[in-house]
């Protein structure tokens, strides 16, 4: 069975905990955590080390992804909080959001589990790398703004909402391919390459690689082909992923964590000057057709065809916005309802300034102001990816 759309190549089971300060209050008690502990970013090999990785973070309002030791560290932590059992990964988390609005995807996995055969969509031809169960959970720590823990010398109030990963997952770190893949991607009229960045070896990588390459000339002609960037565990890693495929990628997508890293320096995304000059050096460093960034106040393509993209960058935004709201379960009324809402003023500012700036050359659509106190921010560069396939798609 055909589907579409293709949606490669990583998938994973997410423990998302309910964040619970009283929990975490108890814990730097019991571990005789000290403010100036939080410094350090040493390796997470137990409890101890997770609990003062994620005040880090709590500290800072900043998001990341970092690695354990084992799944062992994560599995007593997770026990000790309410939680909810999801599937990650860009690609499976894009089918999930992209399947509320009635669209199909054929799915490249690496993990497959009871959690995985029970929660993707039931009508998503897939093929896995694994020939057996695996497991190897993400622990997933999302935090609101004014998320506030208080214990010893340690008081720490949350100045934005973000999330954290935490994982030590073979499957991915491997990222074994199944070129069975090339028989569901016939009459895909777009494919998403992504997932690679758990990888460690270099030999792997490019073995992989050179995979993807035999699997993509099985693409219809005039398919797009999506790449969504991500937080490598190795930087390099994604200069290699960008000589190997640049020649095949249509759209090169990333976050505003990922540009500012490319750009080397911090870019204060409302300020139409340094994103221009961010793009610039972003082009001449990755020369693919077309840019797309997406960032919490809007999203823009970047390129000679910029203005062809408008309806995909909406769906883009409306679907990361809808997710923001209401999470997985989100309905098709929810969705359409944040897509009729105003733009926030920063947003529409910024993306006037920005086509004043650079014209045809780029489009940029500001997302949709909600007001949201209780937000999800887990998922919301994946629903992104769902929403603007599935809007590319249909339009």
């Amino acid at each position: 069975m055909n589907a579409p759309i293709a949606l490669g190549f990583g998938d994973n089971v997410d423990y998302e905990i309910a964040w619970d300060s009283a929990v975490f209050e108890a814990l730097i008690a019991r571990y005789a955590i000290g403010a100036g502990e939080l410094a350090a970013d040493p390796p997470i090999a137990s409890e101890r080390e997770l609990v003062i990785s994620i005040l880090r973070f709590l500290a800072s309002g900043t998001g990341g992804e970092r690695f354990v030791a084992s799944s062992e560290v994560i599995e007593p932590f997770a026990q000790r909080f309410a939680k909810k059992i999801t599937l990650g990964g860009t690609s499976v988390r894009a089918a999930i959001a992209m399947r509320t609005l009635g669209y199909t995807s054929a799915l490249h996995l690496v993990t497959v589990n009871e959690h995985v055969r029970r929660l993707i969509p039931p009508d998503s031809p897939y093929v896995c790398s694994s020939a057996a169960d695996t497991l190897y959970p993400h622990l997933i720590v999302q935090f609101d703004k004014g998320a506030h823990v208080r214990a010893g010398d340690i008081d720490i109030t949350a100045r934005r909402a973000n999330r954290i990963i935490y994982h030590n997952d073979t499957d991915n770190i491997t990222m074994r391919l199944n070129e069975e893949f090339a028989r569901l991607i016939t009459q895909a009229q777009a494919l998403l390459i992504s997932g690679f960045n758990a990888m460690q070896r270099e030999d792997l990588l490019l073995d992989r690689l050179a995979a993807v390459r035999r699997m993509l000339a099985a693409l219809p002609a005039g398919a797009c082909v999506f790449f969504e960037d991500a937080a490598f565990y190795n930087p390099r890693f994604s200069t290699l992923i960008q000589q190997a495929l640049a020649d095949t990628i249509t759209v090169y997508s990333l976050n505003e964590d990922e540009l500012q890293a490319h750009a080397g320096r911090p870019v204060d995304v409302l300020d139409a000057a340094q994103v221009e000059a961010a793009l610039a050096s972003l082009h001449r460093l990755i020369p693919a057709p077309i840019l797309v960034v997406h960032s919490m106040h809007w999203a823009l393509a970047y390129g000679p065809t910029a203005p062809r993209y408008r309806p995909a960058l909406a769906g883009g935004v409306t679907m990361a916005t809808t997710r923001f709201c209401h999470g997985d379960d989100f309905t098709a009324r929810e969705y359409s309802a944040v897509a009729a809402l105003p733009p926030t003023a920063d947003g529409a500012r910024f993306a006037a300034a920005i086509t004043q700036r650079l014209g045809d050359r780029v489009c940029c659509v500001p997302v949709a102001h909600v007001e949201q106190s209780k937000a999800t921010t887990v998922g919301l560069g994946d629903a992104f990816v769902g929403g603007f396939l599935a809007a590319l798609v249909g339009a």
